[in-house]
């Protein structure tokens, strides 16, 4: 194994991490658009919040579907052809999202603007929980046979544990989106955001608890990397209790979203861990693709490194300046104290 192989596997775990920080919170606003809105105006506000920003937070998908298909092409074969259904649904709900933000726009009614609204909010539950599925499936072993082709039937999409991560990763999605609207939207909508905090916090809590018992029924990491995936599961746990503390009872903003976002990386993490040094992990072991078997030639490896050392940095610094430019809170309606 070469070190340009670990270098890759990590920054594609790196990339789908930053995806589900920046990307988490525009699903969260989104699913608001139906489950905190009351109005035309808190919708207005909900769209502001995000406008400036979703479609390029979406990049980081397509860095990291670039990076797997550049990197570990067998990798990239295997899950997008096994997983076809479950990642369709996925780019059709893409698709009919970022539509809907400029249609949305375009309608000469308001009832034609709430259709492309609710689109939106449908459309940012589907993506996170498809991903979480596919993803949970990913890792606890799938019909992968010698020549590394995937067969998946409906048994190995949905199964208790996929139906919890994709639940899951909704779910944080959607807290994650309340704190950005704490952060960023001054008015009713933010107070309500709080109030749904104080019920949720907890349900993710018990779902995370969950989550772990079945990780040790469903994959082998507990077993085989035990003191990585313990700590990596407390981490979840005491990043998730300090976020509650923090945004209910001292009624923080910043330090609740920076944390919800850091929840849904370290599920990442965790599972990209858990992965090492395979990619996809076959019902027989035998059969599991690995960093080795999955990767480009070590020349492809060098070019790629050259690339991303150039492009990763103006990436960074053209999104924090798009973040800090478009700081200012946004106002839905006046809270009367």
């Amino acid at each position: 194994m070469s070190t340009l192989e670990v270098v890759w596997f990590v920054l594609v775990g790196t990339l789908w991490a930053g995806f589900f920080f920046l990307e988490g919170f525009d699903f969260g606003i989104g699913m608001q658009f139906v489950l905190n809105a009351r109005d035309q105006k808190d919708r207005e506000a909900l769209y502001q919040a995000i406008g400036p920003n979703w479609d390029a937070n979406e990049v980081w998908l397509v860095s990291a579907g670039a990076a797997m298909f550049a990197a570990f092409p067998f990798w990239y074969a295997s899950l997008f052809s096994g997983f076809y259904l479950m990642l369709f649904i996925v780019l059709l709900s893409l698709i009919y999202r970022g539509v809907s933000f400029e249609f949305r726009e375009q309608m000469p009614t308001i009832q034609g603007t709430h259709v492309w609204e609710n689109l939106i909010a449908l459309t940012s539950f589907l993506v996170p929980f498809f991903l979480g599925m596919i993803f949970t499936a990913m890792v606890s072993g799938t019909p992968i046979d010698a020549r590394g082709n995937l067969s998946a039937g409906f048994f190995d999409y949905v199964t208790p544990f996929t139906l919890v991560g994709g639940v899951a990763v909704s779910l944080m999605s959607y807290i994650h989106g309340l704190n950005y609207t704490r952060l960023r939207i001054d008015g009713k909508l933010r107070q309500r955001a709080l109030v749904q905090l104080k019920y949720l916090y907890p349900v993710l809590l018990a779902g995370e608890a969950l989550f772990a018992v079945l990780l040790y029924f469903y994959t082998d990491f507990i077993q085989t990397k035990t003191i990585q995936i313990l700590a990596l599961l407390i981490i979840l746990v005491i990043t998730t209790l300090i976020g509650w503390f923090l945004a209910i009872k001292k009624q923080q903003e910043i330090a609740p979203f920076i944390l919800s976002g850091f929840a849904l990386m370290a599920v990442v993490i965790l599972l990209f861990v858990g992965l090492f040094p395979r990619v996809m992990v076959a019902n027989n072991p035998l059969h599991s693709l690995t960093v080795i078997t999955a990767s480009s030639s070590a020349y492809t490896l060098k070019v790629m490194t050259i690339v991303v050392l150039i492009a990763l940095p103006v990436t960074l610094v053209y999104q924090i300046w798009s973040f800090w430019v478009f700081r200012k809170r946004i106002v839905s309606h006046k809270v009367i104290e």
